[in-house]
């Protein structure tokens, strides 16, 4: 902390492939450097946007290297680091960022062990439980958009004067799910729609499914026979089981789209293992977001044990706000202003008071102190026998064991390098 006994932030940029191109907008932070010891902004903050980085600078912003940006005593960034980003952060620095609790136990036992004081961003809700940083308006609509745009070449009759109206199946009723239905309506943009509105062709019909449907295997197995496009929009509660096997995936038709809004993530080390709501999909990303049954994704981002044998052309992406990044930055800014403020005025996630303001709540609730322990979470809601995942990864354990690093090394790892703000 500083001298001062404000804490410094630091806004490092998102490396995760050349098509990020989001990052905190002027404004934004010199609003918010008032409400610290000073900020660190990474140098070559904003260019992908065409925003130039001296727009950045001022009374209390320098502009620093990545690794002086993960130094300070809070860290904002959207997207959750990798693991050599982490350990440039210094034990009892506070992490705000897209961490994913629920279906990611060792990305919270990590964290635990490296003594970071995290705030999972997609886990800030006010007192009715609504989500508070979030856009999903952008991910149903960019996810839908590439969707129909990929069912155009693959459905063989998508133009052709006697189609049936195209079928879409969403599954979940969540903020994603309601906006996934509009854009399904749509065909994924207005321009499509209207383009289908002057050929005089059938529309859309959308079915949403959820969680407790999803468990009526005959209705399931029927209704996937008829779709064209199949949207994953789940939030799910339970990771360790697939909405949709892969098994299900063979019953689509060839010509078949599968659309991942939820981009769940596999850990199958975990007891039990987190996987994804449909079985055996690769995961894509800004760069890379449309992936054919043949694609070296399959192979890459899969882990073995997963029975990938089905495959329909899957069309899927990490962030898919970040598809258009000017108009998600400007939505992020202004939902994270308040909540930051709150955390910085507060002095960290120790000064928060539940009795002071929502927000002071609502990060309370989406910290790390305030997740449920993982092991008493294994010990409630492990299911009662082993998902066939689990069977599979056993089975194939020899083969996959020389490939896995030590998790214990993260330890005794160096920490991050000096600050250049107030230490």
């Amino acid at each position: 902390m500083a001298s001062s006994g404000r804490l410094t932030l630091g806004l490092p940029r998102m490396r995760k492939e050349p098509g990020e191109r989001r990052d905190f907008l002027p404004p934004f932070v010199r609003a918010t450097a008032s409400h610290t010891a000073g900020v660190v902004v990474e140098e070559g903050i904003g260019s992908g946007m065409g925003v130039l980085e001296d727009e950045y600078r001022g009374p209390g912003v320098v502009v620093g290297t990545h690794e002086e940006a993960y130094a300070q005593d809070v860290v904002l960034v959207v997207r959750m680091p990798d693991a050599a980003e982490l350990r440039l952060l210094r034990p009892g620095a506070t992490l705000v960022s897209m961490l994913h609790f629920p279906t990611r136990p060792e990305r919270v036992r990590r964290l635990r062990r490296l003594h970071i004081d995290a705030v999972s961003l997609d886990s800030i809700v006010d007192d009715e439980g609504n989500r508070m940083v979030e856009d999903p308006e952008a991910v149903a609509w960019n996810g839908l958009d590439a969707a129909f745009g990929v069912l155009e070449h693959t459905h063989p009759r998508f133009w052709g004067p006697r189609r049936q109206p195209i079928r879409v199946t969403i599954l979940g009723a969540g903020a994603v799910g309601r906006e996934a239905v509009e854009a399904a309506t749509k065909c994924g943009s207005a321009a499509r729609f209207q383009r289908l509105e002057d050929a005089g062709l059938p529309g859309v019909e959308v079915v949403t499914v959820g969680r407790n449907l999803t468990r009526v295997h005959a209705f399931m197995r029927e209704r996937i026979r008829a779709t064209d496009l199949l949207v994953d929009a789940a939030a799910r509660h339970d990771p360790w089981e697939p909405l949709v096997p892969n098994t299900w995936i063979g019953l689509l038709p060839r010509h078949a789209v599968v659309c991942d809004l939820a981009v769940d993530g596999y850990e199958l080390d975990t007891n039990p293992p987190t996987v994804r709501g449909v079985e055996g999909i690769p995961a894509g990303n800004l760069d890379r977001f449309v992936i054919e049954p043949n694609d070296p994704l399959w192979d890459t981002t899969i882990p073995p044990g997963v029975d990938t044998r089905n495959r329909r052309v899957v069309v899927s992406c990490y962030s898919w706000p970040g598809v258009h990044p000017r108009t998600c930055m400007q939505r992020y800014d202004r939902q994270l202003a308040p909540l930051l403020r709150t955390l910085l005025d507060r002095g960290g996630v120790g000064g928060l008071r539940p009795l002071r303001s929502q927000e002071d709540r609502a990060l309370l609730r989406a910290s790390l102190r305030g997740w449920p322990n993982h092991r008493e979470v294994e010990r409630v809601e492990r299911p009662r026998r082993a998902p066939e995942v689990l069977r599979r990864r056993a089975a194939k354990r020899p083969a996959r064991s020389s490939n896995r690093a030590p998790a214990q090394a993260a330890a005794a790892r160096t920490r991050g390098p000096q600050q250049i703000l107030g230490s």
